[in-house]
């Protein structure tokens, strides 16, 4: 991949689960209809691997700006 291509996939995953995080509740409130521990297990699991895809991809484009 192209080290401005992986940055920039890198931000755009990490700002969406943050915004995704912050907002889930008011956007998806009655859509998620789980029970409470399903949900968080759901939730948490989807939030972090979009979280460490990100973050993967601005470290890779971060080490191919240095090489």
């Amino acid at each position: 991949m192209n080290k401005w291509v992986e940055i920039l996939a890198g931000l755009i995953l990490l700002l969406g689960a943050i915004i995704i995080g912050w907002y889930s509740e008011q956007w998806f409130g009655a859509f998620w209809d789980f029970k409470e521990a399903a949900w968080l297990v759901l939730k948490g699991g989807v939030f972090w691997g979009v979280f460490f895809i990100g973050l993967l991809f601005l470290l890779l484009g971060l080490s191919d700006l240095k090489g």
